[in-house]
C-alpha cells in the first residue's frame, strides 16, 4: 500500500505528476468536515465544484449557482485543507461580461475564499482570452472541455461529447489551446476513452478525467456520488464505493423509532442529580478521552 506524501500540493507539483506520477486523485467537497476527511486521506486536488448547486443546494442544474454561494462553500473547504490543492469553480455568468469582471470574480476565490486556483468551462476564442488574462493576473486556471454542464440549455441534455469526428477534433484542439493559453490542467468530462487517451498524449499538462476512461493523468468524481449519497440517476462512469444513503436512512429510522417508543433518551444518556457540592456540573460533552491526567492523580 502506498501512502501520500505530506508535502503541500502546489500547481508546479501537480503539473509534474504528468511525467513523474503518481496519478492525480481529485474529489469534490463543499464543506469543512468533508474537506478535512479528504485532505487527511491524501486527496491531491479538492474541487469546490458548481455541482454543489445540484448536490447540496437542490437546484436542477448548475446554472443558478452564484459567486457568493461559491465563495461561501470554498471558504469552508479551504479552512479544513492543509495539503491538497483547492480549486474553485467559476459559476455560470461569472466570466461572461468581459476580462475585468472575470479577473475580479476569479480573484475572490484566492483573496476571500483561500483557494489556490480556479476552473473555467469551455475553450472558445473568447474563453481562451479569459484564461490568458487570469494567468497574467497570476491566477492559476484549470480548463474544462467535453461535456460542460453550464451549457445544458444549449445542449438540451447531458450527453457524451466527442463521439463524432468533428466534435472530437474540437475537443482535442480545445485542450491544446487551453495549454497554450496557460492552463495548468484540463478536465475531460464525458468523452470516449479513446479520445481522452489521445488528448492526454497530445498535451503537456495533466488531464483530469470524469467519465473519460483510464488513460487520463488523474480522476475526479463528485463526493456524494462516490459514497452513494446521491439519489436518482447516476452516470455510467460513477462507481459507488459505499451506500451512505442506505446507512443514514437506517440510522434515522432507528432513531425515530426509539424516540417514538420512549427508548431514547434512556438512563445512560441522561444526567442525574448529585448531592450539593458547590462544584459545577459535568461538561455536557463528557470527559475528553485524549486529555492528560492532572498532576498528582493516577494515570
Amino acid at each position: 500500500m502506498t501512502h501520500p506524501t505530506t508535502d503541500k500540493i502546489t500547481v508546479p507539483i501537480l503539473m509534474a505528476r504528468k511525467t513523474v506520477g503518481p496519478r492525480i486523485v481529485c474529489l469534490t467537497a463543499y464543506d469543512f468536515p468533508t474537506a478535512k476527511i479528504l485532505d487527511e486521506a491524501g486527496v491531491d486536488l479538492i474541487l469546490v465544484g458548481d455541482s454543489l448547486g445540484m448536490v447540496v443546494l437542490g437546484y436542477e442544474t448548475t446554472v443558478p449557482v452564484t459567486m457568493d454561494e461559491m465563495i461561501h462553500h470554498t471558504k469552508a473547504v479551504a479552512r479544513a485543507v492543509r495539503r491538497a490543492l483547492v480549486v474553485g469553480d467559476m459559476p455560470y455568468f461569472s466570466f461572461h461580461l468581459g476580462l475585468d469582471e472575470t479577473v475580479r470574480n476569479a480573484s475572490r476565490f484566492l483573496k476571500e475564499a483561500g483557494a489556490a486556483a480556479v476552473k473555467i468551462e469551455g475553450a472558445t476564442k473568447k474563453r481562451l482570452k479569459l484564461v490568458e488574462a487570469l494567468v497574467e493576473a497570476e491566477i492559476p486556471v484549470m480548463g474544462h472541455v467535453g461535456l460542460t454542464p453550464q451549457s445544458i440549455h444549449s445542449l438540451g441534455r447531458f450527453r457524451v461529447r466527442g463521439v463524432a469526428a468533428g466534435e472530437a477534433r474540437g475537443i482535442l484542439e480545445g485542450a491544446r489551446a487551453l495549454e497554450n493559453a496557460g492552463a495548468f490542467a484540463v478536465v475531460l468530462e464525458s468523452v470516449p476513452m479513446e479520445l481522452a487517451k489521445k488528448v492526454t498524449e497530445s498535451v503537456g499538462i495533466p488531464t483530469i478525467g470524469i467519465g473519460a476512461g483510464p488513460a487520463c493523468d488523474g480522476q475526479v468524481l463528485v463526493f456524494h456520488d462516490l459514497l452513494g449519497c446521491s439519489t436518482g440517476y447516476l452516470p455510467k462512469f460513477v462507481r459507488k464505493y459505499a451506500d451512505l444513503h442506505g446507512t443514514i436512512s437506517r440510522a434515522v429510522n432507528e432513531y425515530a423509532a426509539d424516540v417514538r417508543a420512549g427508548r431514547f433518551p434512556d438512563d445512560r444518556t441522561s444526567y442525574h442529580l448529585k448531592p450539593p457540592s458547590g462544584k459545577p456540573g459535568p461538561d455536557v460533552r463528557g470527559p475528553d478521552p485524549g486529555a492528560k491526567p492532572k498532576k498528582g492523580t493516577a494515570a
